[in-house]
C-alpha cells in the first residue's frame, strides 16, 4: 500500500505451470508422416466451439532416433489473415502452448479465440526417405470459469507437502511499481527484477498483484519457465473507492467499478469472485481511505457476505506491531464466526530497494508460510484456503511456527476444528523454530491467556504443550511469537473449537 494523492485502478492475471495426467483432453488429433513430407508444411484441422476463451495444445511425435523434427504452429480460421489468423510458431523448441484471450505462450499471440476451423501448422525440415513417424496432439479448452487449458500449464515446480514461503502483495511497472532507470530517474519497474529479487531472497512463490490490470499476464507466463523454483501465483489487487482486495487464482476479467449501477456494492464484486473459483484476500484493512491513500481502508456497507471471502491481509509490509495492522480487525470476524485465514504482504512497489534493505516494503517482509501438498498455484491456494499458514514478520528463511490439537484420536492443525464437550480437554501443542529467547502467547477468542510460562523458548527448536478444558461453547485459539525485544515475530491461524 503506497500513500498518495490517487491511487491507480487496477486488476491482475497471471499464469503458473498444472499437472496434464488428471486433465483429460477435449480432442485427440493423430497423423502419419513418411518420407514423402521431408519439407513440406501440413495442416491439421480441429473445431473450436463457441465459449471457449483459451486453448492450450501437448504434442509429440516419434522418429526423433531418426532425426525426424516436426515444428509446430497456429492458425486460427482466418488462416494467415486478419487477427483470427496466425497465432504464432514455435518450431521445434516448445511441445506445449497455451493461447488465451489477453496471454500466451512466448512464440505464440493473445487475443479473442474465435469459435470456427483452426489448424495446428506443422513444418516437416527432416525426416529420412525410409523414416516414418507418428505424431499426437491433446487440445485442451477452457470456457470462463472452468479452469482446463490453464490446468494443463499448472504443472507443479515441487510435488512434494511442505512449508512454502512467500509473499502475497507486490506492484511493478504494470501498475505504480516503479525504480531507477539506467539515468538515474524513476521508471515503471520491469516485472523480471521482481521475480530475480524473490528468487534471490529463496522464496517459493509470489503474486504480482498489479492494481486492476491484466498486462502483466504475458510477462508472467514468459517468466514462469526461466523462474522454474519460483512459483508465481496468479493474483491481481481490486482496487475501488471503498477498499482493496487481492484475487488469486483468476485469468478472468473483474468490472471492479464498485458503486455503479454495474457492481453496486462489494457483495457485487464478491459474486463476480466467486464465479470465476477465485481466492480473495481483503488488503491492509485498517488504513485511512482519505487524500493520502485514496480507498486504501476497508469502507463497504457494513452488510457485506464475508462468507465469499476467504482471508485477511493482516500484516502490511511493516505494519505488525503499529495501529494500522489488519490483525484486530480479522480477529473481529473470526470472533463474529467467520473463519478467514491470516496472511501477509510486502505491498513492495521497488524491488531494487532489497539489495540495500532500505524501505518500508521489503519483498518479502512479511512471509507468508503455507503448509501446501505442492509448489503450485491450485496447491498453494488451497492451503491458504485451509488456514495452515502462519506469518514471518521479518520475512526470515528458517523462523517456524506449527500449532495443533488432540482430543483422542481427534487431531487438528491450524485452520481446522475440533469437537469438545463441556468439561473435556484439548491437548495443545506449539512448536517454535529458531526464536530462542523470545515467548509464545496464546489468544483465545481476541483475549491473551497464559497458559504458558513467559521465559518458555529457552532452545532453538522446541516443543511447548498446554491443556484447555471445553465449556462447550465455540471458540478460537491461536499462538503468536514475539522475539526477545517483545516484537511480533510470528504469527498464526486459529485452530476452532465447536465451530
Amino acid at each position: 500500500m503506497k500513500f498518495a494523492p490517487a491511487v491507480l485502478a487496477g486488476l491482475f492475471l497471471c499464469q503458473a505451470p498444472f499437472a496434464i495426467a488428471a486433465v483429460t483432453p477435449d480432442l485427440v488429433l493423430h497423423g502419419h508422416l513418411d518420407g514423402h513430407d521431408n519439407q513440406t508444411y501440413r495442416s491439421v484441422p480441429f473445431d473450436v466451439p463457441a465459449g471457449v476463451t483459451r486453448i492450450s495444445v501437448e504434442f509429440s511425435y516419434t522418429g526423433k532416433d531418426e532425426k525426424t523434427t516436426i515444428d509446430l504452429g497456429l492458425l486460427g480460421p482466418d488462416g494467415f489473415r486478419g487477427l483470427d489468423g496466425f497465432r504464432g510458431w514455435s518450431g521445434g523448441n516448445k511441445s506445449r502452448f497455451t493461447i488465451g484471450e489477453i496471454d500466451a505462450t512466448p512464440s505464440y499471440l493473445p487475443g479473442p479465440i474465435k469459435s470456427g476451423r483452426w489448424s495446428l501448422l506443422l513444418g516437416i525440415p527432416n525426416i529420412r526417405a525410409a523414416s516414418q513417424a507418428d505424431y499426437s496432439a491433446n487440445v485442451y479448452f477452457s470456457r470462463d470459469a472452468e479452469r482446463k487449458a490453464d490446468a494443463v500449464a499448472d504443472e507443479p515446480l515441487r510435488d512434494d507437502a511442505a512449508w512454502y514461503r512467500g509473499d502475497l502483495h507486490m506492484h511493478t511497472g504494470h501498475s505504480d511499481g516503479s525504480c531507477t532507470s539506467q539515468s538515474g530517474k524513476r521508471a515503471p519497474c520491469p516485472l523480471f527484477l521482481t521475480a530475480k529479487e524473490a528468487a534471490h531472497r529463496g522464496l517459493d512463490f509470489i503474486a504480482i498483484s498489479d492494481h486492476n490490470t491484466i498486462s502483466q499476464a504475458h510477462d508472467v507466463r514468459e517468466l514462469q519457465a526461466y523462474f522454474d523454483r519460483l512459483l508465481l501465483v496468479p493474483a491481481r489487487e481490486v482496487t475501488t473507492f471503498q477498499g482493496h482486495a487481492n484475487v488469486f487464482g483468476s485469468f478472468a476479467p473483474l468490472d471492479f467499478r464498485v458503486g455503479t449501477a454495474a457492481v453496486p456494492d462489494w457483495n457485487a464484486l464478491l459474486g463476480q469472485i466467486a464465479a470465476i473459483g477465485a481466492t480473495v484476500s481483503i488488503n491492509h484493512p485498517i488504513r485511512p481511505s482519505d487524500e493520502r491513500c485514496m480507498g486504501c481502508g476497508w469502507t463497504p456497507h457494513p452488510d457485506v457476505d464475508y462468507r465469499q471471502v476467504q482471508s485477511i491481509e493482516i500484516v502490511n509490509g511493516m505494519d505488525a506491531d503499529t495501529p494500522y495492522s489488519g490483525i484486530p480487525f480479522w480477529q473481529g470476524l473470526l470472533d463474529r464466526g467467520f473463519r478467514l485465514t491470516g496472511v501477509g504482504g510486502s505491498d513492495n512497489h521497488d524491488s531494487t530497494q532489497m539489495a540495500s534493505g532500505v524501505g518500508s516494503g521489503q519483498l518479502g517482509r512479511p512471509t507468508t508460510v503455507v503448509h501446501a501438498q505442492a509448489l503450485s498455484s491450485s496447491a498453494i491456494l488451497a492451503g491458504i484456503r485451509s488456514g495452515e499458514v502462519f506469518v514471518d514478520v521479518a520475512g526470515t528463511t528458517d523462523r517456524a511456527l506449527d500449532f495443533t490439537a488432540e482430543r483422542g484420536d481427534s487431531h487438528a492443525a491450524m485452520g481446522g476444528s475440533l469437537t469438545a464437550p463441556a468439561g473435556s480437554e484439548i491437548a495443545f501443542v506449539v512448536h517454535v523454530s529458531n526464536l530462542a529467547s523470545g515467548r509464545v502467547e496464546i489468544i483465545e477468542d481476541s483475549k491473551v491467556t497464559t497458559p504458558l510460562p513467559p521465559d518458555a523458548l529457552t532452545q532453538a527448536d522446541q516443543t511447548l504443550h498446554f491443556k484447555w478444558r471445553s465449556d462447550g461453547k465455540p471458540h478460537w485459539l491461536r499462538a503468536n511469537v514475539r522475539d526477545g525485544d517483545g516484537r511480533l515475530a510470528l504469527i498464526g491461524n486459529p485452530i476452532y473449537v465447536n465451530r
